[in-house]
């Protein structure tokens, strides 16, 4: 298996080297050369398999024979070991026509997990494999932060450092991310918003000297490993129904701000499994929404919502979608970038409007909508969902079709958002995990949110 840029500027690389590579060097982001495509009787048999062993089936068809087998194996098993449920992700039933996939068993309790724990094993496999430093540097609207540092945290030859944004995360979040204090561990607090920690962060992978001489690793979605440990967990909760009897292919409503959750499931449905609706679950930062159903990108005013995971504006995984939407014609897509670079917006033609609208239906949720989703569902089932994951409940009720069954991802612990679920008036219980971070010590440095202030930084932590 290839890898190649969505613009056209590189092609023919590697598993490993795309993982290195992150943000592709002309700018664009890195997808397989061919979508691996599954049949009917492979999915049959993949029915039978645990998690670990379904994620290492997904991963060979990407990996090829660059890593052992029995190599990959072990990062697999090192990766999932841990969580909290046996199943990794299981599919919870809480209506007729409702079923949760739980993504949240991980150290962090958080859906970035599932692809962070691969990719920090992968990046420490890496490191002795090769004998080089890793140097990782991401940004996090609160979840993928946490996640990353859990993922790499103590390991030898690798140091972290992790932007969020000064203010806007839930206190869980900022606890789980600035209480470690492993010396190859470092956070920044920006001042500014998610979008202005993602610029930063692709102007310094876009710089290719900077980036390769203080050997920059992406740990953000932009890295296609991410992406190809998030179609797992489609692939699992559409055959663990299959194997339960469900004879029609499951909706999936996604929460998503950043693009790359439900960008996953696309590239799981290309690959060949039955998938009935993607629904795309936003709230009042609703760009995704307006192209959806309007044709029109074009980032807007940022809101703060009780779903700040998901306050975003500018999708870091659009553009994948987008050079599949124009039949991976690189050149389209490098000119729509552009495009949007230049103008501050992408507008579609009616012809490419209906192809999104034939895989993708979208919901942009008020923060009222949130809160009422979360209080009906656990006054109805006694199942308490977390404000985002409320998002994607609250879309599949305005969209799915009666008598449908819709999978919504789970994406976090409702004791990461308890702020929220305060507003609702309803009381929990903090798994000990989180209960234990209150009495620790903080380690932030708060910067302002210029990309040179960054720079500055990581130059003094490498």
């Amino acid at each position: 298996m290839k890898f190649k840029s969505t613009r056209g500027g590189i092609a023919g690389i590697g598993f490993v080297d795309s993982v290195l590579m992150g943000l592709a060097d002309d700018g664009g982001l890195l997808v397989p050369e061919s979508i691996p495509q599954v049949d009917a009787g492979t999915l049959k048999k993949w029915q039978e398999l645990s998690y670990p062993e379904l994620a290492l089936e997904v991963f060979s068809l990407y990996v090829g024979d660059e890593i052992p087998r029995a190599d990959l194996k072990e990062l697999v098993d090192s990766s999932y070991g841990t969580f909290r449920d046996e199943a990794v992700t299981p599919v919870k039933r809480i209506r007729p026509d409702l079923a949760v996939l739980e993504l949240f068993h991980g150290p962090t309790f958080a859906f970035k997990d599932i692809a962070l724990q691969f990719l920090g094993q992968l990046y420490a496999y890496i490191s002795r494999k090769t004998g080089s430093v890793i140097h990782i540097l991401g940004a996090t609207s609160g979840d993928t932060g946490a996640s990353a540092i859990e993922g790499v945290r103590g390991k030898e030859g690798i140091r972290i450092c992790i932007l969020h944004p000064h203010g806007k995360v839930s206190e869980v979040q900022e606890l789980q991310m600035t209480t470690v204090d492993d010396a190859n561990v470092l956070n920044l607090a920006v001042e500014g918003t998610f979008d202005d920690c993602q610029r930063i962060i692709k102007e310094l992978f876009a710089d290719v000297d900077f980036k390769r001489s203080y050997h920059l690793r992406a740990i953000n979605s932009i890295n296609i490993a991410r992406i190809l440990a998030q179609t797992v967990y489609y692939f699992y909760a559409a055959l663990q129904l299959a194997k339960e009897g469900e004879q029609s292919a499951p909706n999936f409503s996604v929460p998503t701000g950043n693009f790359g959750d439900i960008f996953a499931g696309y590239l799981a449905g290309r690959m060949g499994l039955p998938i009935g609706k993607l629904i795309l679950a936003t709230n009042e930062n609703n760009i995704l929404e307006s192209f959806v159903q309007e044709g029109v990108y074009q980032p807007g005013e940022f809101r703060s919502t009780y779903s700040p995971s998901m306050d975003i504006q500018v999708a870091s995984n659009f553009e994948r979608f987008l050079f599949y939407l124009y039949e991976e014609d690189a050149e389209a897509t490098s000119s729509l970038m552009a495009t949007l670079k230049t103008d501050g917006r992408i507008v579609i033609p009616a012809d490419k409007r209906a192809a999104v609208q034939n895989t993708f239906a979208a919901y942009g949720v008020k923060n009222a909508e949130c809160l009422e989703a979360i209080r009906a569902c656990h006054e109805s089932t006694g199942y308490l969902l977390d404000p985002h994951t409320a998002c994607g409940v609250a879309a599949s009720e305005k969209l799915a079709s009666e008598g449908e069954l819709t999978v919504t991802l789970a994406t976090a612990h409702p004791a990461k958002f308890d702020e929220s679920i305060r507003l609702v008036g309803i009381g929990q219980t903090y798994p000990e995990p989180i209960a234990a971070l209150f009495e620790k010590s903080r380690h932030v440095t708060r910067v302002d949110g210029s990309t040179e202030a960054i720079k500055s930084e990581l130059l003094r932590f490498f």
